[in-house]
């Protein structure tokens, strides 16, 4: 269990230092970010799967019609999540973009609740009122919805939605995944070379070197997080999934001083009322399931 929770929470830790990496490559347009992390990964994969010798299953995965239908649309959604989120990041929005993963859980709770018609206990639906009344605050403060927050729960809830009910395990989809944009994303890198606004051409190795990194840096984590959770109990993945959000948090407010008022700590302290009171309840409740009765 402890190499579990070792490996769930390299995951978590390199998924929070993300910003920093991102902040790196400020002088690449963030459209350009997303095409190269889409290109080197699976490049990445690929090259992890010829080094294990399971290649061979990707060729029938890739003429399967409903397998095709899952993943293009699965794509679609990670990369609007991977685009709003280096934009986030290069705008100096970490802290908004770290409230969407504060979020997440609470959005899945209600993907579940719509699409999966699953019940909910009454301090669950406690729990997302605060969130609900959290959001309600910044939105009314503001004069706008927390958009990127929202933006990044909706598509990566909705991308893993879609991933829980695949066949296919954490590596595989991912390869499945990019292996459907890399053509786009290569086409789009080529045309950006041939009219002289790449980054990766002009801006040196430096930039480069990062660039190449987005493949490993997409895959490790996950890898790591797919291998952690095979270990280690749903609850506690639970727990720890709010490693990534807390620290990107902190590096926002306390790293690169983005304004974090008072309007901003009530809404904030809401959703996180929410979230305590959420993981609170499931983990009594996985508690006393255990008990013999």
């Amino acid at each position: 269990m402890q190499s579990g929770i070792l490996r769930a929470l390299g995951a978590y830790l390199i998924w929070s230092l993300f910003p920093i990496y991102f902040k790196a490559l400020q002088a690449i347009p963030p459209q350009e970010v997303l095409l190269h992390r889409m290109a080197w990964s699976v490049l990445f994969l690929f090259a992890i799967l010829l080094v294990r010798r399971n290649w061979k299953w990707l060729w029938s995965a890739l003429q399967d019609p409903t397998t095709l239908k899952t993943f293009s649309l699965s794509a679609l959604l990670i990369s609007a999540n991977w685009y709003v989120y280096i934009w986030a990041v290069q705008e100096n929005r970490v802290v908004d973009a770290s409230l969407g993963y504060f979020i997440n859980p609470l959005f899945n709770v209600l993907l579940g609740v719509f699409l999966l018609r699953e019940r909910l206990r009454p301090v669950q639906w406690t729990a997302i009122a605060l969130a609900a009344a959290g959001v309600l605050w910044l939105t009314v403060k503001a004069g706008q919805l927390p958009w990127i927050a929202l933006s990044l729960a909706a598509t990566f809830g909705t991308y893993g939605l879609i991933r829980k009910t695949a066949h296919l395990g954490a590596q595989e989809g991912l390869m499945v995944e990019t292996a459907l944009l890399f053509p786009f994303a290569t086409a789009l890198l080529a045309w950006l070379a041939a009219t002289g606004q790449s980054g990766f051409v002009n801006e040196g190795w430096h930039y480069r070197s990062l660039l190449i990194l987005a493949g490993p840096l997409t895959v490790i984590p996950l890898l790591l997080y797919a291998s952690g959770a095979r270990r280690i109990p749903y609850s506690l993945m639970g727990i720890l999934q709010y490693v990534t959000p807390t620290v990107q948090f902190m590096l926002g407010v306390f790293l690169w001083h983005e304004p974090f008022n008072q309007t901003k700590l009530v809404g904030f302290s809401f959703i996180w009322l929410g979230l305590a009171l959420y993981t609170a309840e499931s983990l009594i409740t996985s508690q006393l399931r255990k008990k013999p009765c």
